[in-house]
């Protein structure tokens, strides 16, 4: 029970102005006593749950995030991302529409668990969102930020000419080709696998388009592009491109010739294609790396099994094709 006797559950009828009166403070208003203000007008509030690690998250970073918002006396959330297995990837200044949760998250470093009050100027406004969101309503958002990247890097070195991308440090050109491997991964991870193939590319075509300087630049770019070349084969095999995925997988192949991986994706594109010969040479080779790997030796036995049932189903229609040319030589 409340204060003068009255429950939560009436509290949530009464007016504030009713409530001041009943002597009362409402939930939200309990929380922000032991928040911090974040926006300097008290706009914004910020509760501290669990700390993250590393330098708060830059403007105009891509933020990967779970979230829910909640309005005052309401036990279920208005909206949330918790329904999502994976992460949201949110850009900031363009997905995040609210200000106050673009400030909320910018006070955020990564892995960091918070819960934000926002004031109706830095939520709804004055005119709410119906029939969710009430006018002039207070909302509580937890939001925890998984990571984030400085994707603005990545989008204002694009933005540059090939000539000037290819004079800048190798430094800068590697920071913006794992900003994209990374990008891409988590698309792979939500099976977004033609987004995760196009950034796939972009990286791989930065390092290609590089011409470097010297041995050690060379080494550097190939270590590189070499996940990158793996990644891709990966994704275009979910994507049913088996031939382009062999193609990447031997262009890996040219920088690490024993790459057990590298072996596996080619097999793997070889059997989609149904060249039962190529799969084997390739699986054998990596079995040869790695003769107790589990992968390999389940694709050896799909191999033999694929390959019995092709031998079997030729055997079936040379049968059916002798049958019909002996039935009608009787003639």
């Amino acid at each position: 029970m409340a204060r003068n006797g009255l429950s939560s559950r009436i509290l949530q009828f009464l007016d504030p102005d009713e409530r001041r009166r009943a002597g009362v403070q409402s939930p939200f208003q309990r929380l922000a006593l032991r928040m911090q203000d974040v926006s300097g007008d008290g706009g914004v509030l910020k509760d501290l749950v669990h700390g993250g690690e590393g330098q708060l998250c830059p403007r105009n970073a891509t933020v990967f995030v779970h979230f829910s918002g909640y309005l005052e006396y309401s036990d279920r959330p208005f909206e949330t991302s918790a329904h999502f297995k994976y992460p949201q990837m949110m850009k900031l200044g363009t997905d995040v529409t609210l200000p106050g949760l673009e400030l909320a998250l910018l006070t955020m470093k990564s892995g960091e668990f918070s819960r934000f009050l926002l004031l109706p100027k830095y939520a709804y406004g004055d005119m709410g969102c119906p029939p969710l969101i009430p006018p002039s309503a207070l909302l509580l958002y937890e939001v925890h930020l998984h990571d984030f990247l400085d994707s603005a890097e990545a989008e204002d070195f694009f933005a540059l000419s090939p000539e000037e991308q290819n004079s800048a440090p190798l430094s800068a050109v590697l920071s913006v080709v794992n900003t994209e491997r990374r990008l891409g991964n988590h698309c792979f991870n939500q099976k977004h696998y033609q987004d995760a193939k196009d950034r796939y590319k972009k990286a791989v075509t930065l390092l290609r388009n590089r011409e470097p300087v010297g041995d050690e630049e060379r080494q550097s770019i190939a270590e590189t592009k070499l996940p990158i070349l793996l990644n891709l084969s990966l994704t275009l095999l979910r994507l049913c491109k088996p031939h382009r995925a062999l193609e990447f997988g031997q262009k890996a192949l040219e920088i690490d010739p024993q790459n057990t991986k590298a072996l596996f994706r080619c097999a793997q594109a070889c059997l989609e294609t149904n060249d039962y010969e190529k799969a084997q040479d390739f699986l054998l080779m990596a079995q040869a790396k790695k003769p107790f790997d589990s992968d390999i030796n389940n694709l050896l036995k799909k191999l033999a099994s694929s390959y019995k049932d092709s031998v079997d189903k030729e055997k079936e229609m040379c049968s059916k094709m002798f049958a019909h040319f002996t039935a009608a030589s009787k003639k």
